[in-house]
């Protein structure tokens, strides 16, 4: 019986305040509440609230049947603790139908990963890993990194913390012909099994949902049900945004009640939902897959260019990365967070110069009138964070 594997990604950022490069802020004073509370309440209504109901009615239903996976980043969750409770309520409430699982990250969805020395990487994996237990009562076994980025050192990292596998993209660069609806295990983390998005499939859903111009609009549940069930292959990892309810695809495109009828019409073709632990633990690995350059699920190339491509974000990337030492000096609790929440991918993301399809979802999620502006805030506020440390 085939597998499906439904995983969502929920997250957000602590944005900036407008800063000058003689501002003098510290810490905490960075970040900009009343646009983070803004921003959080939209969603939280649009998308984390009906979807979170959607799901426990889906699980209340079909019972076992019906299984998900969540990635909640210690971001999500700071923010939760700030602008809604109700809302990490109903993940509690979630996590305890034993229909969800909880998967790991690093605590501020920071590119940390990429770091040469590891240590930054495993404390903010550990920070995560404390959040998810003192708020959810959950303690992972699978690991998710920062946008799906993945390399063979980042694998062994996480092999060597004893996570049982790993989510990451099935990109033709790393499969070659190979189909990513099979369980892979890594050759330079023995023992440490991979997931592999089907970007396809999840890009029709997180992307095309909406799009009238699509071949294949409107899509049905039925459509789509069937679509996966002449997919070849033993799972099909559907992973995508959580935002993708309500927010990116609007109520009104009817998305909800699209995910409303899918189980029904999943289970009409003998497909079952099983959550990434299930997945691993009923499928063994068909192949292994060499990861020697890192791979995310972001842009067309697939890889981290997203992030790191230009001179801004490369400059961005490297002075934050090197703050590290002097940072831990002070000892000082508020700066070191402060700190960890600039490193967040999208700040990187923002300063990003791509044109076509890619830019235009760059400025869909950007907050500034350009990359330039972007840059110039956040190196602003690096400048200052850098004069603190002196």
């Amino acid at each position: 019986m085939k597998g499906i594997c439904f995983y969502f990604e929920v997250h957000q950022p602590f944005r900036l305040k407008r800063s000058r490069v003689f501002d003098k802020v510290e810490g905490m004073e960075y970040f900009d509440n009343q646009k983070n509370k803004a921003v959080f309440t939209r969603i939280a209504e649009k998308c984390y609230h009906p979807a979170n109901e959607l799901f426990l009615k889906l699980i209340e239903r079909y019972g076992k049947r019906f299984k998900i996976a969540y990635s909640l980043t210690g971001t999500f969750i700071e923010q939760c603790r700030m602008f809604d409770e109700k809302l990490l309520d109903s993940f509690r409430e979630l996590a305890k139908t034993g229909c969800v699982e909880f998967l790991e990250e690093t605590y501020y969805h920071s590119l940390a990963g990429l770091y040469e020395e590891q240590s930054e990487f495993k404390e903010q994996i550990q920070e995560h890993r404390r959040i998810m237990k003192e708020e959810i009562n959950y303690e992972p076994k699978v690991f998710v990194n920062t946008e799906l980025i993945l390399d063979n050192r980042i694998a062994g990292t996480i092999m060597n913390m004893g996570y049982k596998g790993v989510i990451t993209e099935g990109t033709e660069k790393i499969l070659g012909d190979r189909s990513p609806n099979y369980i892979y295990g890594m050759k330079a983390a023995p023992g440490l099994n991979a997931l592999l998005k089907n970007y396809k499939l999840s890009d029709d859903i997180a992307f095309r949902f909406s799009n009238y111009r699509w071949i294949e609009y409107p899509l049905f549940a039925d459509k789509y049900a069937g679509w996966l069930a002449q997919t070849p292959g033993d799972v099909l990892n559907i992973f995508m945004d959580y935002e993708t309810f309500g927010e990116h695809q609007w109520k009104e495109t009817g998305i909800f009640q699209f995910m409303d009828h899918l189980p029904e019409e999943i289970f009409k073709h003998s497909m079952e939902f099983l959550t990434p632990s299930e997945v691993l633990d009923k499928y063994p690995p068909s192949d292994l897959i060499d990861i020697p350059f890192a791979i995310s699920w972001a842009d067309m190339e697939r890889d981290v260019s997203a992030w790191l491509d230009n001179k801004m974000q490369q400059y961005a990337f490297n002075t934050l990365r090197d703050m590290r030492p002097y940072v831990l000096k002070k000892n000082n609790p508020e700066l070191l967070h402060a700190w960890r929440l600039l490193q967040a991918s999208d700040h990187y993301y923002y300063c990003s110069t791509k044109g076509l399809a890619d830019g235009d979802i760059h400025k869909y999620f950007s907050p500034y009138e350009n990359p330039y502006d972007a840059f110039i805030n956040y190196s602003n506020i690096i400048h200052n964070l850098t004069s603190l440390l002196r």
